[in-house]
């Protein structure tokens, strides 16, 4: 989310200070090589979403002083295939934008497709750092815990930080907490992110993938702070081919244009 001044996300860091803490009941030691395990087991369910096409709806909300809504972007996306099985992005009709105090940018977009949408695979995996935070319920289903980071950050990457919970049966990954890192911000603009979480459902009863982003968050910009409120829904999951193989295109479906 972009304003044309610097501040300091103070809400942000405090965020991402909290990640940190231990949590309660934790055990003395965690699984050996647990993140590798997490991260094979995230690799086969990555594959599996290849074949997948969904349907992607996102909101995002400006809230002013007194909790109401000042100002809304809208849009629906399916991800899909063309006839000869290029992955694609196309737009269900066009964006509605009211925003007026902040503005969609290509990195917003990429944050969603990436980030909120994260995937922890092998190709991944070396890239962060963790530390094992103990074990916790999260809908009636016991889970490892972990906290990642990145090990560093690189020119021109985004990347995921925050919690991730994997199911102790099949070390699944049912939710995921943090936010996009790093926040960007030069002299004349920043492009802060907010702490949102991301909820996996199970699909075709084997395949955990995400069904609801959501985040509430304060980004502190210079001229002032700004309240938003985010909500992504993936719906409509449905496999697309059986054994043939999928190819990627390098290019998907335009953005939308950057709503002020």
């Amino acid at each position: 989310m972009k304003k044309g001044r610097i501040g300091r996300n103070i809400a942000l860091m405090v965020a991402s200070a909290l990640l940190g803490a231990p949590l309660v009941g934790q055990p003395a030691s965690p699984p050996p090589g647990l993140l590798k395990i997490i991260a094979a087991k995230e690799t086969q369910n990555a594959i599996a979403l290849r074949d997948y096409t969904y349907r992607q709806w996102a909101t995002v909300q400006e809230i002013n002083g007194q909790g109401a809504v000042a100002g809304q972007y809208y849009e629906v996306r399916d991800i899909t295939f063309s006839p000869n099985r290029v992955r694609y992005e196309q737009l269900v009709g066009q964006p509605r934008s009211t925003l007026t105090h902040i503005r969609m940018t290509s990195v917003d977009f990429d944050d969603i497709r990436n980030i909120q949408f994260f995937l922890l695979t092998n190709e991944k995996v070396g890239l962060y750092e963790s530390q094992y935070k103990g074990e916790e319920t999260v809908n009636r289903v016991k889970c490892f815990v972990i906290f990642i980071r990145p090990k560093q950050i690189l020119s021109s990457q985004r990347f995921f930080e925050g919690l991730i919970w994997a199911r102790e049966s099949d070390y699944a990954i049912v939710q995921t907490e943090g936010q996009a890192v790093p926040q960007i911000e030069t002299l004349r603009e920043q492009n802060l992110t907010p702490h949102f979480t991301t909820i996996r459902r199970e699909v075709d009863g084997k395949w955990m993938f995400p069904t609801t982003t959501y985040a509430d968050d304060t980004l502190f910009f210079r001229n002032w702070p700004q309240r938003i409120r985010i909500n992504i829904r993936y719906t409509d999951y449905r496999r697309f081919g059986a054994e043939s193989t999928v190819t990627y295109g390098d290019e998907s479906a335009p953005l939308a244009p950057q709503q002020r």
